[in-house]
């Protein structure tokens, strides 16, 4: 099996390319702070994810790189505030997508909290 049909890493990747697509409409002065921050963080949860699955064969490690995933989408839902409170997005959108963060962010935990559900041997 490959990391890209995993579920967390399908919905994470679309949710990062809506932000996308949706933060280009932010502001020029938004380049270098909120449009860059959104788009790093939403994109490193599928990378995190990504990396954990590489590294299942020691739990640790896999488990580690899930939490810094799921950190990663904790921060994207933050800027989703920021945009929604500076009124670049209205508040369907942002419940929207914040809907979708919350989803990945399940996703990823049940990969943490059962790890041998994904390739990880429990010793």
């Amino acid at each position: 099996m490959d990391f890209r049909e995993l579920l967390a890493y399908k919905m994470g990747f679309q949710l990062s390319m809506e932000i996308f697509q949706l933060s280009k409409s932010f502001p020029i002065e938004e380049k270098y702070s909120l449009t860059d921050q959104i788009r790093r963080s939403s994109r490193s949860v599928c990378a995190n994810i990504a990396e954990a699955y590489r590294k299942r064969r020691y739990v640790a490690h896999f488990i580690s790189k899930l939490t810094d995933s799921d950190g990663e989408n904790s921060e994207t839902n933050v800027w989703l505030e920021f945009a929604y409170e500076c009124n670049y997005i209205n508040k369907e959108v942002f419940l929207d997508l914040s809907g979708k963060t919350q989803e990945v962010g399940k996703l990823i935990n049940f990969m943490i909290n059962n790890p041998e559900k994904f390739g990880c041997s429990i010793k």
